[in-house]
């Protein structure tokens, strides 16, 4: 057995030693920042680290974390005056009555089509549910309690999709309205 010399432990202890000083060298220096912050006062909904102007507007201090502040970007002069000037026109002009007929039966395409699936889906629904009684699957002739669980389930699908239909209808309704009122 062959042992190391003395100076070989030392080089090793010594490498250590040396990352380690380099690592709480670091460490300092990424808590530094946060270490000197100065005293931040709270003045409604605005922030700020001037004692002065905290004493002048009665503010209080922030015991605790730090605050950290982000600018909000800053748009274009020319791209924020046009987007301001389609958003104005586009919400205060009037759709003229032909393009308006034209969006309200589209709605209505919509709405029937979305009407005669749910309507579909509530037939192929009652016929399974069979007034509460659906036929067993598996091995719920075994275990009562997940064809309990089937058939909850089941009620509760078909009282949503009852009640999408109401829905639907409702919509219609209210489309049909505004078309008429539209017309005059």
């Amino acid at each position: 057995m062959s042992q190391l010399p003395k100076t070989s432990l030392w080089v090793k202890g010594s490498a250590f030693a040396f990352f380690a000083l380099v690592t709480a060298f670091a460490m300092g220096f990424w808590h530094a920042p946060l270490q000197a912050q100065e005293r931040i006062f709270r003045c409604g909904n605005e922030y700020t680290n001037s004692a002065q102007a905290a004493q002048r507007n009665d503010c209080k201090p922030i015991e605790g974390g730090s605050v950290t502040v982000v600018q909000p970007p800053k748009a274009a002069a020319g791209a924020s005056v046009g987007a301001r000037s389609a958003n104005s026109a586009g919400a205060g002009s009037k759709v003229e009555t032909s393009e308006q007929r034209t969006r309200d039966a589209e709605a209505r395409q919509i709405l029937e089509a979305e009407l005669r699936k749910a309507e579909t889906r509530r037939e192929e629904l009652l016929k399974a549910y069979n007034q509460g009684e659906p036929e067993k699957e598996g091995k719920e002739s075994r275990n009562y309690q997940k064809y309990l669980d089937r058939v909850a389930e089941m009620k509760a699908n078909l009282d949503r999709v009852e009640s999408d239909i109401a829905g639907l209808r409702r919509e219609l309704g209210r489309l049909s309205v505004a078309s008429s009122s539209n017309t005059r």
